[in-house]
């Protein structure tokens, strides 16, 4: 009920603590111990690390929604607002010019979160934090297991699988960004290429807006610490795949069997290896190979052209 309600409109602990008559500290202790409660058990199941399978799944996701192949994921960050933690300085103060924490996070085809990282400071950009989470690291060093490369729709020249971000990523091997601005005057291949990208990333957005008209409190200023910030922002993501995922028969399999209860190692990692570009060669020519897919017969869809125009 006070978990409920707190999540549905972001209510501060007093407010509901009046409402119901109860004290301030049981309504955060419940709100807390439900948001941990609900990590531990729904985890396993609804965020747990894809494997190479499941990559392959998404793959074929967003090859035929989102006319992109040999993707398995988008990748962005989302700024949640909080108050500004004591004697914190400007570690949480963003460019939009507030505090926050931010939420990392790669998204599949169907808006759902394969992989999230929660609590970096908000004046950090999304490459840095990136970059120092851990399946920013493991893209880099290629042990997300990922399928083996493999060719286009109608080519034979095997394609690495790559997620895709806007231009706060780095270009990587396994991870494409648009081209810059300056490069597309004139350039209509570009132009076609960053619009295919446009259309896979923005499940990744969407998914970010889905979770904040679904959870009140993401447009509300979170008053709490932000080590409980991260409490209840890994409480709504794995919600929110539970939610898109539908399925009450898992859930109550789950509430029946003590024994699911281990929690994957896929959130809030930190002081790892920095993303860098040592294989900015192959990076640069595997988006020139997506980029030249696009524009060929086997790639092209109807509509890019007059999309870019």
């Amino acid at each position: 009920m006070y978990f409920n309600r707190f999540l549905a409109t972001g209510d501060t602990f007093g407010t509901i603590a009046f409402s119901y008559r109860q004290g301030h500290k049981t309504v955060r202790r419940i709100v807390y111990e439900t948001c941990d409660a609900i990590w531990k058990r729904l985890s396993p199941l609804y965020l747990s690390p894809p494997n190479k399978e499941k990559w392959k799944k998404i793959e074929q996701e967003f090859r035929t929604r989102w006319n992109y192949p040999n993707c398995v994921g988008s990748v962005d960050g989302k700024h949640v607002v909080i108050n500004k933690p004591y004697h914190s300085g400007s570690l949480y103060f963003n460019y939009k010019k507030f505090c926050s924490i931010v939420l990392m996070a790669v998204v599949d085809a169907e808006y759902k979160f394969t992989m999230i990282d929660v609590g970096g400071y908000g004046k950090n950009s999304d490459s840095s934090i990136f970059a120092n989470c851990n399946f920013g690291k493991r893209l880099k060093e290629g042990q997300l297991d990922f399928p083996e490369d493999a060719p286009l729709p109608g080519t034979e020249e095997p394609m690495p699988h790559v997620i895709v971000g806007d231009e706060a990523f780095p270009l990587q091997k396994n991870l494409m960004r648009p081209y810059p601005g300056n490069e597309l005057t004139n350039n209509e291949d570009k132009k076609i290429f960053n619009l295919r990208l446009s259309r896979a990333r923005n499940t990744s957005e969407d998914a970010f807006g889905i979770l904040s008209k679904r959870f009140g409190v993401y447009q509300r200023r979170l008053e709490v610490k932000p080590k409980y910030v991260n409490k209840i922002v890994l409480a709504t993501c794995v919600l929110h795949n539970f939610l898109k995922t539908n399925s009450m028969t898992i859930l109550s399999e789950v509430m029946e069997d003590d024994a699911a209860t281990s929690s994957p190692q896929n959130s809030a990692f930190h002081n790892l290896m920095h993303v860098g570009g040592s294989f900015a060669g192959i990076s640069y020519l595997t988006r020139e190979k997506f980029k030249n897919y696009f524009s060929s017969s086997n790639g092209s869809v109807e509509w890019q052209v007059r999309a870019v125009q």
